[in-house]
């Protein structure tokens, strides 16, 4: 398992829209991925899930990836939080 926390830098959070991204990224690979925020963990593949954190500017969120593909998917939800300017 990899695990990594970021820092969301966006002053609307993570709202619908990015949400969606993520959502989108992570249902790209096999292995489970979580998002964790104030000791809430949820499948970073479900919408609602992600949604119902109510995740703000400011906020630190831990995300982790288990499976065969996990380190490519902690790569590519990576530079998705950078290159969308969400997370440093």
């Amino acid at each position: 398992m990899t695990e990594k926390t970021f820092k969301i830098t966006a002053e609307t959070g993570i709202h619908a829209r990015p949400a969606t991204v993520l959502v989108g990224m992570a249902s790209r690979f096999d292995s489970d991925i979580h998002l964790e925020f104030k000791e809430r963990k949820v499948d970073l593949k479900s919408i609602m899930g992600v949604m119902s954190l109510g995740i703000g500017q400011g906020a630190e969120i831990k995300v982790s990836a288990a499976g065969e593909d996990e380190q490519d998917a902690m790569k590519a939800l990576q530079d998705l939080l950078h290159k969308e300017g969400l997370a440093k």
